[in-house]
């Protein structure tokens, strides 16, 4: 165990290194990649790290994507293209304490949550990354009218199919490395892992799903009378402060991402079960 732990934690460090250098980590996000990394790639195994690889890994490349066309919505969101502590916590604790659970209880079911929580935030972040690129207008989940791009809640069927090919890769690389290792252990082709992609499907539009409902209804909004905007953020990108307009204060954008992954996981869950059983 202490040697898997100390591998991953120069995996870890060379990945999240890597997204320091190229600008897709803070420098809190960099510290909190490599313990999240450390923990998954440690007690989960090398299956459980490359699937958080491939989370990582798309979300920044798809955050790049067409920077320049994101950058007048961009300023309005919580966040910024690159990652902080918080968000890394938000999208990646949860699947760290299950790789631990996983460690002391090697139990199929808890990998199908892990599944669960990788999809949702990859399906939500690539709903995000690609739908605000949306030449139709997004729609209020809630209500269906139709809403300013960024608007928390708001969705597009861009973004909507994005969120199913987001899920849809987290579901096939577990699939992919699983039958690999099954293989090279003689164990012959996983009848489990023939699930993944279903699971991950389940678990990422749950969340995502989730994510965006309680983006139309309790997530803070705040109102920058200055820039005459809704934000996201308590202070606004011009550095006056916003008023909450409608929400809960508490509700920021990372604590969503969690409930979202959470939700994930457990849809991802239940699922196995029922079919695993």
């Amino acid at each position: 165990m202490t040697s898997q732990l100390i591998l991953g934690l120069l995996l870890s460090a060379a990945v999240g290194g890597l997204g320091y250098w190229r600008k897709a980590l803070t420098a809190s996000g960099l510290v909190a990649a490599i313990l999240v990394g450390t923990l998954v790639f440690g007690f989960g195994g090398w299956i459980w790290g490359l699937v958080l690889i491939t989370f990582f890994v798309s979300s920044s490349l798809l955050s790049r994507y067409r920077r320049a066309d994101k950058e007048t919505v961009a300023t309005e969101f919580a966040k910024g293209s690159r990652r902080d502590w918080g968000q890394v916590l938000a999208n990646g604790g949860v699947g760290a304490a299950l790789a631990i659970a996983f460690a002391s209880r090697p139990e199929p079911v808890l990998f199908a949550t892990y599944l669960g929580v990788m999809a949702a935030v990859n399906a939500d972040t690539w709903a995000t990354e690609v739908g605000i690129l949306s030449r139709v207008s997004p729609r209020l989940v809630t209500t269906g009218k139709d809403v300013v791009a960024g608007t928390s809640g708001g969705v597009t069927r861009l973004g909507i199919w994005a969120s199913v090919a987001g899920a849809l890769l987290i579901g096939a690389v577990a699939t992919a490395l699983t039958q690999i290792a099954s293989l090279l252990e003689g164990a012959g082709w996983s009848l489990q892992a023939a699930s993944f992609s279903l699971l991950a499907l389940a678990g990422g539009l749950a969340g995502s799903i989730l994510d965006s409902l309680l983006g139309a209804t309790v997530q803070g909004i705040h109102y920058c009378s200055h820039c005459a905007k809704e934000t996201e953020r308590p202070v606004h990108h011009c550095g006056q402060n916003a008023q909450l307009i409608r929400g809960w204060a508490w509700l920021n954008n990372d604590i969503v991402n969690l409930f979202s992954s959470i939700l994930g996981g457990l849809v991802a869950a239940l699922l196995a079960w029922l079919l695993w059983k």
